[in-house]
């Protein structure tokens, strides 16, 4: 199915940030866009918003002078809903009501020709929903750009139980002539995006919770060791909590209160007391002038790093650590065994889920420390670690990573410290969402890695990392709390039984 002609005119209905942007990308490659508001002069503010901005990149180098005017002159305003009527595409970017949104469709449905597309930029409401009233649903799709649409490449393209293919189909080829990178889903809440990316929130919301550690020490992990552009804390407060919170509650309200998708009580606290984020000077940080970034917690290397170090079977995860360490000058013997670096008196292990306390009595195991899952142990900068208030050999291990610049900060005795339970909670979600046929498994991994800029693809990062291993600390996670919240998806116990990776 080709795209839209360059010659079919495309409408935006909302003049906000998001209708503007939207009508900003289609007028940049080349259509004919109308942008329409209910509020007087609301379009042409925003078109003027649009020469401002672009005028900006013209003088900082970044445009042409000739493609900015191209597509400010691709733009115009409608006074009225009736002038769209010749449009080829219509994309809505109202207030998400749903009422509101099926007044505007019907209204369209009955204004626009037989072939004109009818797209809805809703983040969390269902397509299937909103076109249920329309005489020609099968015309109807989900149309999810990410703010900011000139910037952001994604492009979700939801498919309602009555949109027909051949819609989705132009949708996608047209999102991909429009520059974007389009991922195709099924009308189920939260589409794939503000689905499967909760348990990035919720893992350090809880950890924040349960004391485990602030939120500086927590952010700077998931940094510094998970790869991720920015901390659970930092990201909620660039976002803004209200706004955060509230696409955890649909989605939590839409799945019957599934404990998987639960809101956090801490972040409920701020949204009560109007701590937003960036955007009210207070969140989980404080962005008032003056006020100072609290820095995350670092263990203190007070001893030499040891000379040698025995591995005993570990697995690829902590590969990349023992090479760094013999590029260092450590001597490493390896052997046999179940996963166990042992360095001196210390015992370290990469959490398998399971507490330190816990494992250490389950195998038996004298100054056990636990070490978190890292992107690369080639690269990281700080991992978590975990260990008993009565080990006393920690110190071996707090120099040891010093040594290789690797900077040590502990969390409290908690199941799958952080970067892992993130990393298979996310997993487990995308997971789900495949065996639900809500999206594709390379379609799930290309949409949190470019709209929400993962280091790498949950379901990539689950085979890399085994799915042995991130069933196994699910079931760990599940044991340790008694709760439901962390039960092993139904497909990675299967593709765990065939042999099979996620995206086979």
């Amino acid at each position: 199915m080709a795209a839209l002609s360059i010659h079919a005119g495309v409408a935006g209905i909302g003049a906000g940030a998001m209708g503007a942007g939207i009508a900003q990308v289609a007028a940049q490659a080349g259509h004919s866009v109308k942008l329409f508001d209910t509020r007087p002069g609301a379009a042409a503010q925003a078109i003027a918003g649009i020469a401002q901005q672009l005028g900006k990149r013209v003088a900082a180098g970044k445009l042409g002078e000739a493609a900015c005017s191209a597509c400010l002159g691709n733009l115009q305003v409608a006074d009225r809903l009736e002038q769209l009527a010749d449009c080829g595409l219509i994309i809505e970017a109202i207030v998400e009501q749903l009422e509101a949104k099926r007044e505007l469709f019907n209204a369209l449905e009955a204004l626009c020709r037989p072939d004109c597309i009818l797209a809805s930029n809703t983040s969390s409401l269902s397509i299937t929903a909103l076109a249920a009233h329309l005489q020609h649903p099968e015309r109807m799709a989900g149309l999810h750009f990410f703010n900011p649409a000139p910037v952001m490449a994604l492009v979700e393209v939801v498919s309602g139980l009555a949109t027909d293919a051949r819609v989705a189909d132009t949708l996608c080829e047209t999102a991909l002539s429009w520059g974007k990178q389009p991922v195709r889903t099924q009308s189920t809440p939260g589409f794939i995006v503000n689905r499967v990316a909760r348990p990035f929130y919720a893992e350090s919301l809880r950890l924040l919770q349960e004391g485990a550690a602030d939120c500086a020490t927590l952010d700077a992990l998931l940094r510094d060791a998970g790869g991720f552009r920015m901390g659970a804390f930092e990201l909620t407060d660039l976002i803004g909590h209200d706004v955060n919170y509230a696409v955890t509650c649909s989605v939590f309200d839409a799945y019957y209160h599934d404990m998987r998708f639960q809101p956090s009580l801490v972040q409920k606290q701020l949204v009560d007391a109007g701590r937003l984020g960036r955007k009210s000077g207070l969140g989980f940080y404080d962005y008032r002038e003056g006020a100072e970034r609290p820095r995350p917690s670092a263990l203190a290397s007070v001893q030499p790093a040891p000379a040698e170090v025995v591995a005993q079977g570990l697995g690829t995860a902590l590969m990349p650590l023992l090479q760094r360490l013999r590029e260092s000058g450590i001597t490493v013997t390896e052997g046999p065994g179940s996963g166990l670096l042992r360095i001196g008196e210390a015992v370290l292990a990469l959490s398998d889920g399971r507490m330190v306390s816990r494992r250490a009595r389950d195998e038996g195991l004298r100054n056990l420390v636990l070490i978190d899952l890292a992107l690369d142990y080639a690269s990281a900068t700080r991992a978590a670690i975990s260990y008993s208030d009565d080990n006393d050999a920690v110190g071996a291990v707090v120099a040891l990573l010093a040594h290789v610049g690797i900077t040590a900060s502990r969390l409290s005795d908690t199941p799958g410290l952080l970067v892992l339970r993130t990393v298979v909670m996310l997993a487990n979600e995308g997971a789900d969402a495949v065996l639900q046929g809500v999206a594709s498994a390379a379609d799930i991994d290309l949409a949190l890695c470019t709209g929400v800029n993962y280091p790498k693809g949950p379901l990539a990062w689950a085979d890399s990392l085994g799915l042995d291993t991130v069933v196994r600390t699910l079931e760990h996670l599940q044991a340790a709390y008694g709760e439901e919240r962390y039960r092993p998806s139904l497909l990675l116990r299967r593709c765990l039984a065939q042999g099979r990776s996620l995206h086979a």
